[in-house]
């Protein structure tokens, strides 16, 4: 006689929209097993039953071989009498109950319709929103859980027969993949003028007819607007640039395939990986010599931001130009990309000579996310696309919820609830009116999404940081101020699912302290719920507060005083420099800071690289860019011990401004100095390890985006014998501060 067993089985993680439920049908249905599978707002339930043997190799072979998009979290099994099932169905979605299901993140186009999309017998030929279990829209178009198309934007769009007979046919690779349609039934493409009237014949051709005259073309992506113009045409992208008031910020290039790629970049085996990866994000990768790219796509820089078509309609798009393109953010300058059709006309009307467009809404907008390599692995600079909403695990639960608010450039928030942490996408600087309100309309959304009523709101110390208005504003909750550098190594221990305590080095821009000053080099001694300052960089004065972060030469001033008059910095600055300096000596509107960030501001305009600039960071990358690698020489900085160890950076200028004088190469410059940085900072962790007894180093804060620094100071801290965190999965830099404040929130939470 067969011995007969039922169990009812509840998975949870990223197990929706990952072809999950088909997964699920297939094994029971080869196994002979009765029951049934569905969706929910906790995940993936399954009631399953028949033979012994066969139950028990279900239950192995669900987690052995589960599709390779999803993440499972945990698997939890009961018993129970069989229920005389026959035959396994899946059934409805339920969405009764507190929400806990995970909503996956957009995910690339795959093989299978991309073999769909170029086959000419097919219904599906040339169809630029083919979509299938394993691929196509999540995050951006989900309303709500569990993830049905009903709960989508694709809900508008009625299937047909044949798609609907895919739908339900469990040998289909559409079976069950909620973005199923077919030009018959779903969205479809339009090609607008810059007033929005449709223009005719196919738009895919039209579109990239007027790329190659040179057109600007806003094209509707998975996570809002793009604007696209040939990556060779000089004319077209110094346009674009103009009009979308971008000055030197380096635009993005998507290449047909990885040859292509390789045709403008050095494409390594890691870097390969990278671009062809689920997520699709923006790579930097070196530039090759005599590269087919206008000057005007990424100026001054030696790198280029490449990557792989996403969707069929890139693909189809690509095919059709024959050459790489230009996607950049469909905004102007530092506003939130538009992700509607009416906005985006109205908002790019003044930028794009036409608009490639279709009817599927997009409900939440998704920047590209935008990684770069370096020899220890890779470093996320922008987290979104592909990435977002899937959340990270924390070491331990957090008791309460938790929202943390982030920072107010590069803005994101994260929401926590028990050990899962829900980083937003890439927000932008919230000092943006439409951003701002992208910031406080996104965390209601997650909150809806995930079900989560926070009673624990971190934010910065900073009370002019418009996040932490935002969360001094919130009722009925309480309220957790986290230093910005102790969040930013916070967040570097949560990325690593550490919890300290580790010497702490934060190399970042200027913030708000805890003495009056502005820090930003810090040598700190931090687990997640306290850290204690140890060490920092010399305090300097910024002549002029803000404008010194725009006008890097009066950080030049700043280290240099009455040194070096000579300078080619102080003749082209000669007319502003005693007012600078007389700042300097007074202190009067020149507040003192230890930052990192204006120490290579001084340095790249020292050498002439930069004495203003356009956006944020861009004096300390064009130093990088032009520092030569293979500089073995360094700058010695002078290190006091006293209460606090305290690195005299102004020694690295002073020797980096008499190489200057001496008519030094600036690439050996910038390599010298680079190295310098990197001794200083593993010279402190030695003498601190010896006090405190601590071998880990945790390394964050957005200068630590400089992958030639980084390399430099990991690979000596190695020397050194240290065990070293750096961040893999959230930015270094303000995008991962929400992350780092909410593990902080949290570890307290659980200390009272």
């Amino acid at each position: 006689m067969t011995v007969r067993k039922r169990v009812d089985v509840r998975v949870e993680g990223v197990v929706q929209g990952v072809g999950f439920r088909p997964f699920v049908y297939s094994l029971a249905s080869r196994l002979g097993l009765a029951g049934r599978v569905r969706n929910d707002v906790e995940g993936v339930f399954i009631e399953v039953e028949g033979a012994l043997a066969g139950v028990e190799e279900f239950l192995t072979a669900l987690e052995r071989d589960a599709p390779a998009l999803s993440e499972i979290e945990s698997v939890t099994v009961v018993s129970g009498a069989p229920a005389g099932h026959r035959g396994f169905t899946i059934t409805a979605g339920d969405p009764a109950g507190p929400r806990r299901a995970l909503v996956p993140a957009d995910l690339a186009t795959c093989d299978d319709c991309l073999r769909e999309l170029a086959d000419p017998a097919g219904r599906r030929h040339r169809y630029p929103f083919v979509a299938c279990a394993n691929c196509g829209p999540r995050f951006t178009v989900v309303r709500g859980v569990p993830f049905d198309r009903l709960l989508t934007t694709m809900a508008g769009f009625a299937m047909c027969a044949d798609c609907s007979a895919e739908y339900h046919d469990p040998g289909d690779r559409h079976f069950r993949a909620e973005p199923t349609c077919c030009p018959a039934c779903g969205p479809s493409l339009r090609l607008l003028d810059a007033r929005g009237a449709d223009l005719c014949g196919d738009p895919i051709a039209a579109c990239a007819s007027l790329l190659r005259a040179g057109r600007v073309v806003a094209v509707k992506g998975l996570g809002g607007f793009h604007l696209a113009v040939p990556a060779a045409h000089q004319e077209a992208a110094a346009a674009l640039r103009a009009r979308k008031h971008r000055a030197e910020k380096p635009f993005a290039v998507m290449v047909a395939d990885l040859d292509q790629a390789r045709r403008l970049c050095a494409v390594d085996g890691q870097a390969a990986e990278l671009l062809t990866g689920r997520a699709r994000p923006v790579v930097l990768l070196p530039r090759l010599p005599g590269a087919p790219v206008a000057d005007a796509v990424a100026p001054g820089r030696r790198d280029l931001g490449l990557m792989l078509p996403y969707t069929p309609l890139h693909h189809l798009l690509l095919r059709e130009l024959a050459e790489p393109m230009v996607l950049t953010g469909g905004n102007v300058c530092d506003e939130p990309i538009a992700h509607e059709d009416a906005d985006a006309v109205t908002r790019l009307g003044g930028i794009a000579d036409a608009f490639l467009v279709h009817d599927r809404a997009i409900h939440v907008r998704a920047d590209d996310s935008v990684l770069r390599p370096w020899s220890g692995g890779h470093t996320v600079l922008r987290r979104a696309r592909g990435h977002a909403p899937e959340p990270l695990t924390l070491r331990r639960p957090a008791p309460r919820p938790v929202l943390a608010c982030g920072a107010e450039l590069g803005s994101t928030f994260c929401l926590v609830r028990g050990r899962r942490a829900f980083l937003s996408q890439h927000l932008g600087d919230l000092d943006d009116q439409e951003t701002l309100r992208s910031f406080v309309e996104g965390i209601d959304h997650f909150c809806g999404l995930f079900d989560i009523r926070p009673e624990v709101v971190a934010h910065d110390l900073d009370p002019g940081y418009l996040s932490t208005r935002h969360a001094l504003e919130l009722t009925g909750v309480e309220l957790v101020g986290v230093q910005h550098h102790h969040a930013h190594i916070a967040s570097c221990l949560a990325d690593n699912g550490e919890t300290g305590p580790v010497i702490g080095v934060a190399l970042d821009g200027p913030a708000h302290g805890l003495d009056g000053t502005l820090w930003g080099g810090e040598f700190l001694r931090a687990d997640l719920a306290s850290c204690t300052r140890l060490g920092h960089l010399a305090l300097v004065p910024m002549p002029g507060g803000a404008a010194a972060v725009r006008q890097p030469w009066r950080m030049a001033a700043a280290y240099l005083r009455d040194e070096h008059p000579g300078l080619d910095v102080v003749r082209r600055n000669a007319a502003h420099w005693p007012d600078v300096l007389a700042r300097t000596r007074t202190g009067v509107g020149a507040p003192m800071t230890s930052s990192a960030g204006p120490l290579f501001d001084a340095v790249s305009a020292l050498l002439g690289i930069r004495d203003t600039v356009t956006y944020e960071g861009q004096a300390a990358a064009e130093l990088e860019q032009r520092a030569d690698p293979a500089e073995t020489g360094s700058y010695a900085a002078t290190i006091t011990e006293g209460d606090l160890l305290v690195v005299h950076a102004a020694d690295l200028v002073r020797a980096a401004a008499a190489d200057v004088a001496a008519g030094i190469d600036p690439g050996t410059i910038a390599g010298r100095f680079h190295n310098g940085v990197a001794d200083a900072v593993v010279r402190c962790c030695v003498m601190l390890r010896d006090g405190t007894g601590l071998n880990t180093t945790a390394l964050s804060g957005a200068v630590l985006q400089n992958a030639l620094l980084l390399e430099r100071t990991v690979e000596r801290l190695r020397a050194a014998g240290f065990r070293v965190l750096t961040h893999t999965r959230v930015p270094p830099g303000d995008g991962g501060l929400s992350l780092g404040q909410a593990a902080v929130a949290a570890a307290r939470d659980r200390s009272t």
